[in-house]
């Protein structure tokens, strides 16, 4: 793996106080990165009619779109074709996302088809103790339905909340991670979470980036931080920061 700085960005949903991409870039640069994770906040993923407003938008400000999700993938190929089309349009190779229980199997090859014609990857979204894909077994359920074009986007602060290892799952999952949302929580007493600087919670970001490292993980790295809406670049360049320090030479 290069240096993960090289690479690194953020999801949009951090600054989902503004729907505006001309914001989201302004923001994004302070925080000192230029690549970004676009979710649906931003880009309505299924309306080509807006697709090069929006790729212009960000290739203009010379701000490559990694990927983009978390994006829903039904077992309609018709309808979620315009999200592959944007992948296409705008150069994300990798989409994270969910799916949806009652349409498996048939969604899974939906994703498989038009992932293997668009030519990119689908990253599960492990969203938590409470969602059906939070777990690793589920995880490995599913991967051995599926193939090598569907893998996973690791949540490391949901993978915490469903009371799994992240930097387990980013080693046992190694060859189909696709893509690492970079996220910490704390928990109170009622188990309920709160975001907070990268590494200074219960992820251990050391061992994350240096497992990430001696697996060469070359997939989307995106930081999360879903605090302070209404002003989340102070804490985005503290969670850029620990990356910095955190990063293994």
């Amino acid at each position: 793996m290069d240096n993960i700085l090289n690479r690194l960005g953020i999801q949009s949903y951090c600054f989902r106080g503004s729907t505006d991409n001309e914001a989201v870039i302004e923001q994004l640069k302070a925080c000192g990165l230029s690549a970004i994770e676009l979710c649906a906040v931003h880009a309505d993923f299924s309306d080509p009619s807006g697709f090069a407003a929006i790729i212009d938008t960000y290739t203009k400000h010379e701000v490559p779109v990694l990927s983009i999700g978390v994006e829903t993938i039904t077992d309609d190929g018709a309808a979620m074709r315009p999200r592959f089309e944007f992948m296409r349009q705008s150069g994300a190779k990798v989409m994270s996302v969910d799916f949806p229980v009652e349409a498996a199997p048939a969604c899974y090859r939906v994703g498989e088809q038009l992932a293997e014609e668009f030519d990119v990857r689908l990253g599960i979204h492990n969203h938590g103790g409470q969602h059906w894909l939070g777990s690793r077994r589920m995880l490995r359920h599913v991967f051995s339905q599926t193939n090598d074009r569907i893998g996973l986007c690791l949540d490391t602060a949901w993978a915490l909340d469903s009371r799994e290892d992240p930097v387990a799952m980013a080693d046992e999952f190694a060859d189909r991670l696709y893509g690492v949302h970079i996220k910490d929580f704390i928990f109170d007493r009622a188990s309920q979470p709160e975001d907070v600087i990268v590494g200074t919670g219960n992820l251990d970001l050391p061992a994350l980036l240096g497992t990430m490292r001696k697996n060469s993980f070359g997939g989307a790295v995106v930081l999360e931080y879903e605090g302070d809406v209404d002003d989340p670049v102070p804490a985005l360049v503290e969670c850029v920061a620990a990356v910095k320090g955190a990063n293994p030479s």
